[in-house]
């Protein structure tokens, strides 16, 4: 599959997913009412008492736009990306080991235009694990995320590493569901065999990405 369809799927999936979690959460709501036989108006708070446990999990969609910032090429240094402001999203798990770390994993894509008008493509998945700090009903996970990327531009396609380092804040609504940002700073590596002539040298042409991210994100807690 093309990375260009495959990203619509995962930008579908974000959006179904999102619907689902809303749905599920309504349903949930209309029983708890039902049971009571009356709206429920207060939060149980006593419920997170501002720490997790291990075993708590939760689930995060974000949704934002990412900035090509600029290549670093070993002979030739910094040079600019010739990229155009792009969106992005992911989908992540995290799992808690304890009241403030966590593993997890994350799908993700994101697209951008070149000044050349052709569009380049990053899938990244991979594993993520990081500490949440906690204040209150505010949340900062602060976390680290190493995979791989199909990457593509024009009929040109790429398969290599992938790393990105997040830190966001969140605020808890409820003890099912949190809102915030994420920050994230990509580094995003070309290794290649493909080998030129420098200085009476041959020399590995190898190329190294760098990208902001900036999302807005819903967390569902369970």
């Amino acid at each position: 599959m093309r990375p260009d369809k495959l990203l619509r799927w995962i930008f579908l999936l974000l959006m179904f997913t999102t619907a689902l979690f809303l749905y599920a959460q309504d349903a949930d709501d209309e029983d708890e009412d039902e049971d009571e036989g009356g709206i429920n108006i207060e939060t149980d708070w006593s419920r997170i008492m501002n720490v997790y446990n291990n075993g708590d999990q939760l689930f995060c969609i974000n949704l934002g736009i990412v900035k090509p910032l600029f290549f670093v090429e070993q002979n030739e240094g910094y040079f600019e990306t010739q990229m155009n402001l792009g969106g992005g999203g992911s989908l992540s798990y995290m799992y808690f080991l304890d009241s403030h770390w966590f593993l997890g994993a994350e799908l993700g894509g994101m697209f951008c235009s070149t000044i050349g008008k052709n569009m380049y493509y990053i899938i990244p998945v991979g594993f993520r694990g990081g500490y949440q700090f906690i204040a209150k009903r505010f949340e900062f996970p602060l976390s680290l995320m190493i995979g791989f990327a199909p990457q593509s531009h024009a009929e040109r396609t790429y398969f290599g590493l992938f790393s990105k380092s997040s830190a966001g804040a969140f605020f808890r609504i409820n003890t099912d569901w949190s809102f915030g940002i994420n920050t994230s700073f990509w580094w995003v590596p070309q290794w290649t065999s493909k080998k030129r002539e420098l200085d009476y040298r041959t020399r590995s042409i190898n190329i190294h990405g760098f990208f902001w991210e900036l999302t807005a994100g819903v967390r569902y807690h369970f």
